[in-house]
């Protein structure tokens, strides 16, 4: 069954234009579950998940006069809230990037990830150092391709390649270490 809200998604942009507090907690409410999902895919913990939330709804209220209607206006908050968790992973950068030299090939079946519970899989996506679990988001999750996700993080498009193919090692080792995906790994 379908949640009812109680404004529309028009309602909701055109009364947070206004800055009318009503629809600024519709519109959180209505979104917030969704985007902490991606925000939490983003970070190492809730506490920054929820850090990234809150910035990232701060700006969608800051510019919400900017939403155009094209498209959903849950597609531009995900934008929005992406955005915010890049600029988040840029300011605690703590780590050194591989190069694509230095990378092996490794893929991931999408059987193997379709049989874990979305908690499973975003623990282990949580998992992966931040630079590997940013590129894996924007590239597997998200579609982006590496020339955007490069000039997104300052990275070259090499180095974007080489952190996904790290990602997906680990996402393949920590796979192996679950009982009964042994078998499954190519």
């Amino acid at each position: 069954m379908k949640k009812r809200y109680l404004y529309t998604e028009k309602e909701l942009v055109e009364g947070c234009r206004r800055q009318n507090p009503l629809h600024q907690k519709g519109l959180y409410q209505q979104y917030y579950r969704k985007m902490f999902g991606v925000c939490l895919r983003y970070t190492d913990h809730k506490d920054d998940a929820e850090d990234v939330l809150q910035d990232g709804f701060i700006k969608v209220l800051k510019h919400i006069k900017g939403f155009k209607g094209k498209g959903s206006l849950e597609g531009w908050i995900r934008r929005i809230m992406v955005h915010t968790a890049i600029e988040h992973y840029r300011k605690r950068s703590r780590y050194f990037m591989v190069d694509i030299d230095h990378a092996g090939e490794v893929e991931l079946q999408a059987d193997q990830l379709s049989q874990l519970s979305k908690e499973e899989l975003v623990t282990m996506i949580q998992a992966l150092p931040p630079g590997y679990r940013t590129v894996f988001n924007l590239y597997v999750v998200e579609g982006f391709p590496h020339k955007e996700i490069a000039g997104m993080l300052g990275i070259s498009e090499g180095t974007s390649k080489s952190q996904l193919s790290r990602a997906k090692s680990l996402l393949k080792s920590q796979l192996e270490s679950i009982k009964g995906f042994e078998r499954m790994i190519v």
